[in-house]
């Protein structure tokens, strides 16, 4: 349930925090006093989209903070678990949610960072909002069959799974085996391109690391004459008499005096004699490399063509040896693809073909399954519907044979009829709005029980109802509030004395002429005050609010004997 709901500088709201319970609760106010923005907050909390506009005028920014305590088997812990969101079941959860002028917004789980996308799922778990205009969604077909899967629930999940997977695959080799058959031309045409490239590549003979070898060998025969010379000149220096004789006499000179100053000499012998045989074998190499200088102009030119063509290659097909191969690796795939074109083609018919046979299968299974969950949910919903002053209604979820598609092969409808004799029509024919509200609520009933979601909002539900189908409403939300947490706008007093808390909603003026709202929990006379207000408008006499005080202690009674009749049916099951 919802704990707590803190509001700072939302709109007319400056600043506001509100403590619930568990049960029924009401939020009644004057038209224009901002119960609309309670609800936006928790749409804001719910992953609601958030703008500049939402922001209180002359504020940075805006903030919503809302505090849940939830059972420990609630699904919004595996969920928060699935985003590595820390949450211990044992204590409170705590979502905020902070809108900047800038127009950003940021979200928080327990203190958390999370994204809208991962706010807006666990907020399905937590929050369900019925809008003013939500009903409207009643008139969209295309949402029926979405509520009577949901209706099936665990029964038709695993069936809608494996479809779902087989549909993916049948709808991959149909996207694969259009693009074959709608780009022939153009695929023949690019056949003959890999096949050019794929000649010219293999003509070249490519070995990996051939550009480097051979720009070395260039290097060298084309600088052959200048490193023949220059090799040859320092061998003649090295072993000349300045080289080589040179530090030969002066090792005899020292070997005859070392004796004298061993000390000093010997370290000195020593390095002259390393110094000799390291010149002595530079001697040699500088010999052995100058004998094999090569002057090759026909080696030189043809290298020169070599780099030449693996340039031209380079440029064309990737920046080196190894690009190049795993370019025609890449094309050489594409051109067998091709080349094996028309056998692909009618591999991917029979691939069609044979998956379309077992979508029909599973889309069976699904209609089956739905017929079912059709039935049973056309009888709660008429029972819902009865409780709700519609005692000779009768609705129907009519399935018609469809396409395959993403859903199965089925369209649904909900059809009503709401006159006796009258066979069931299309909602958006034949219902008002106070029985499209009526429609609504009975499925939000049903669906309470199913989706376990702890906190259910109705913005002026009642909108369109009266007399007894009023006080029907009202004691179809109480009886809700049973199973879950409700909250309710209403300007009906027949709905807001059922709600065991009430809420005002007001609108004062400061000293500095700026307009806030208040939300504060009306007790005792406070609440049968506000209750004949709305009885009887702008004054409230003493008749009204004896008539407030008579539908509080009728409203209190009901509510008992409601109770008294649920621990009885538990207590007999």
């Amino acid at each position: 349930m919802l704990r707590e709901l803190s509001i700072r500088n939302l709109a007319v709201i400056e600043q506001v925090t509100v403590l619930f319970h568990s049960g029924f609760h009401v939020l009644t106010g004057e038209t224009g006093a901002g119960k609309s923005m309670i609800i936006d907050a928790l749409g804001l909390i719910a992953g609601g989209r958030g703008s500049a506009e939402m922001i209180r005028h002359g504020c940075e920014r805006a903030d919503v903070e809302a505090v849940f305590d939830l059972p420990d088997n609630h699904p919004v812990w595996s969920v928060l678990d699935k985003f590595g969101i820390e949450a211990d079941p044992r204590e409170m959860l705590v979502i905020r949610r902070e809108i900047m002028l800038q127009g950003k917004s940021s979200a928080r789980i327990n203190g958390q960072s999370a994204t809208l996308t991962m706010l807006r799922e666990v907020g399905e778990h937590l929050i369900n909002i019925h809008g003013q205009h939500e009903h409207q969604s009643l008139l969209r077909t295309e949402r029926h069959l979405e509520w009577l899967d949901q209706y099936a629930g665990e029964e038709i999940a695993a069936d809608k799974s494996a479809y779902a997977a087989k549909y993916e695959q049948f709808r991959q080799v149909e996207r694969e085996r259009k693009e074959l058959e709608e780009t022939s031309r153009h695929q023949m045409q690019m056949l003959d391109l890999y096949r050019y490239q794929l000649e010219e590549i293999a003509e070249a003979r490519l070995k990996p690391g051939e550009d480097e070898s051979l720009a070395e060998e260039r290097r060298k025969l084309s600088h052959a004459e200048k490193l023949a010379e220059s090799v040859s000149e320092a061998y003649d220096l090295l072993s000349g008499a300045k080289g080589l004789s040179a530090i030969s006499r002066a090792i005899s000179r020292l070997e005859d005096i070392v004796n004298v100053d061993p000390s000093v000499l010997k370290p000195l012998l020593e390095q002259l004699q390393s110094a000799y045989y390291a010149a002595e074998d530079a001697a040699y190499q500088l010999r052995s490399y100058r004998d094999n200088v090569e002057f090759n102009p026909e080696r030189l030119a043809l290298v020169e063509d070599r780099l030449d063509l693996l340039y031209g290659l380079k440029r064309k097909y990737g920046e080196t040896i190894e690009d190049i191969l795993a370019y025609r690796e890449r094309i050489q795939a594409e051109a067998d693809k091709l080349e094996n074109r028309d056998e692909r083609l009618q591999q991917l018919i029979d691939e069609e073909k044979r998956l379309y046979r077992e979508l029909a299968v599973l889309a069976e299974r699904l209609t089956a399954i739905r017929k079912n969950a059709a039935r049973r949910l056309s009888e709660v919903i008429v029972q819902e519907l009865r409780e709700l002053q519609m005692e000779r209604a009768v609705f129907e979820v009519r399935l018609e044979q469809a396409p395959l598609s993403a859903a199965g092969a089925d369209n649904a409808e909900f059809l009503l009829s709401t006159n006796p004799g009258e066979p069931p029509k299309p909602l958006s024919k034949i219902a008002s709005g106070g029985e499209m509200s009526r429609v609504m609520l009975a499925l939000k009933a049903i669906f309470a029980r199913i989706d376990r979601i702890p906190v259910l909002v109705f913005d002026e539900v009642d909108t369109g109802v009266s007399g007894r189908a009023a006080q029907a409403v009202a004691d179809k939300l109480s009886r809700l509030a049973g199973d879950c947490q409700v909250f309710a706008i209403t300007h009906l007093p027949q709905v807001a004395c059922m709600a065991d808390y009430q809420f005002e909603i007001a609108k004062q003026v400061n000293e500095n002429g700026r307009t806030s709202t208040s939300v504060r929990e009306l007790e005792g006379g406070e609440r049968v005050e506000e209750l004949a207000r709305m009885l009887g408008g702008v004054e409230v006499t003493e008749k009204t609010r004896h008539h407030a005080q008579e539908m509080l202690a009728l409203a209190i009674r009901q509510k008992n004997a409601s109770r008294r009749e649920k621990l009885r049916v538990k207590e007999a099951f």
